[in-house]
């Protein structure tokens, strides 16, 4: 089994828009959601959890990409 160590990203700003949303930790969410502390979305994204996806809302391609090359 081969692993593949995927380098984070330079931390920036949300700039995808507000209707853009990303996977981040699950065990992050919450918190954000509470107390608004930033989380880090795999793209390098930070931001506030304000909403949660509904069915069909797009989804970052970057985030999509590295999360789909995580599961193999």
């Amino acid at each position: 089994m081969s692993t593949e160590v995927l380098e984070r990203p330079e931390l920036k700003d949300a700039d995808t828009g507000p209707d853009m949303f990303h996977y981040v930790r699950k065990d992050k969410i919450a918190e954000s959601a509470v107390m608004g502390t930033f989380v880090i979305a795999l793209c390098g994204e930070t931001f506030p959890v304000t909403k949660s996806p509904k069915p069909g809302s797009p989804v970052c391609p970057r985030c999509k990409e590295i999360y789909e090359s995580m599961r193999g």
